[in-house]
Formats: C-alpha cells, structure tokens, sequence
C-alpha cells in the first residue's frame, strides 16, 4: 500500500492539504476498489500508486481549480467508480454529493462503498437524459461534474439540466478538446463559457477542466434522447 508519507507528499506538492484521516479513508476506497475490480471491470487503472495518482489526486485537485461553494449540492454524472465525487466528498466533508450512472453493478459497488467509508451520499440508477428531465433533479444543483470521454457539445446536454441557475458546469477533460465547437452547444442549454484550465496531474500529464456557468433555464426540450445527442450533437 501507498505510505502517508509518500502521499502526503503527493498532496502538498500539487497544493492540497493531507491528512491521517484523508489517508484512512482513501486507503479503504483503494483496498475495496482494486477488490471489487476483480469480480467487476470498474477501472483498468489497479496499481495503488496510479490510482492515487490518476483517480484520487486527480478528482481532489477539482477543489484546487474550481470554486465549489460550501455546502454545495453536487452530481457527478456518469460517476462509475466514484470519481471525482467520492474523493471529493471525503476532502471536502460539507458537500452533498449524488452519484449517477446507467449501470446498476456500479450504483451497488457505491453504496457499499459510501457504507465502508462511512460517508452519506444519494445514488441514482439511471441515464443521465432520464434523470435531467425528473423534476427531482432537474436544476437542482450547485455543482455538475463530469470525468467522461464524450465531446462537450454531447456531455453539456447531459449535464446542463441538472445545474440550477448560477450554478455551474465542470467537465474534467484531457489535453486535446478545444471549447471552441462547443459554444453553441453551451449558450442554447442556458450556460456561458466562464474559464478553461490546465494543469498537469503530477507534472507531466496535461489535463483540463472547462467550467460553463449557468446563465438562464435549460429548455425542457433538452437533454434529447440518447441517440439524437450522439448523432445530431448541437
């Protein structure tokens, strides 16, 4: 296992603080992930050093370069193993946090984690267009975030719905996407472009966040079903 000394290391080189207790904690997280993955593919990252790395630092580091209020409601959508939510949860103990994904496996391996780590969380089992148009959720959140694969233009309509008015949008991205397709997409979900970051996750591999404010309502006509998202993106 990663010692405390070499992660706290990790930590307070990227400019975060650390802590025996953050140590425990992620310690059980990792331990039950690297488990659990055995019986069910949840990452394909399982080296307990990488996952410090690319899951755990890389999700905390969202607190770093993105202003969360305190107390802020906050979804992850399309959450898979937890990230970036749970370790955030875990770093900034006042938020509430709900997790999404499509996949039931994934939603029971969350709620037995948030058991194991002793954390309070609301899981969801659903797509992501099907639980932005319940009036439970819809723009109901301080906070969207998301750590997907999918171009903006198609991550912004599954997300936007979900984000209250002033509220915001961040998407957790790699080097290579570019904004500049993407600002129709967002100004017809009712958001605004307010920054884009980059940084390096233990300084050498580039990542991005685009943070999209929510700036008016997001027609109810939007998000699409799942196949016009994908092949009619905005």
């Amino acid at each position: 296992m990663v010692s405390f000394k070499q992660c706290e290391s990790l930590f307070v080189e990227n400019g975060l603080n650390y802590s025996e207790k953050l140590h425990e904690k992620l310690s059980v997280y990792c331990d039950f992930l690297i488990e659990y993955n055995k019986k069910i593919n949840l990452t394909a990252i399982t080296d307990p050093e990488e996952i410090w790395v690319k899951h755990f630092l890389d999700s905390i580091l969202l607190d770093k370069y993105v202003n969360i209020p305190e107390n802020a409601s906050f979804i992850d959508v399309g959450t898979g193993a937890g990230f970036p939510s749970v370790p955030l949860k875990l770093y900034r103990e006042d938020i509430q946090i709900t997790l999404l994904d499509s996949l039931n496996k994934r939603i029971k391996f969350l709620d037995e984690l948030c058991q194991r780590l002793e954390i309070k969380a609301v899981t969801i089992h659903s797509r992501a267009e099907d639980a932005a148009k319940n009036a439970i959720y819809r723009e109901k959140f301080d906070v969207a975030a998301a750590r997907a694969v999918a171009a903006m233009p198609v991550l912004s309509e599954y997300c936007m719905g979900f984000v209250k008015k002033g509220g915001i949008f961040a998407a957790m991205k790699g080097p290579n996407e570019k904004l500049s397709d993407s600002k129709n997409a967002i100004e017809m979900l009712g958001g605004k472009v307010s920054d884009e970051i980059e940084y390096k996750l233990n300084s050498f591999e580039h990542r991005k966040i685009f943070i999209v404010e929510k700036i008016s309502q997001t027609s109810l006509k939007y998000p699409r079903n799942s196949s016009q998202i994908k092949n009619k993106p905005l």
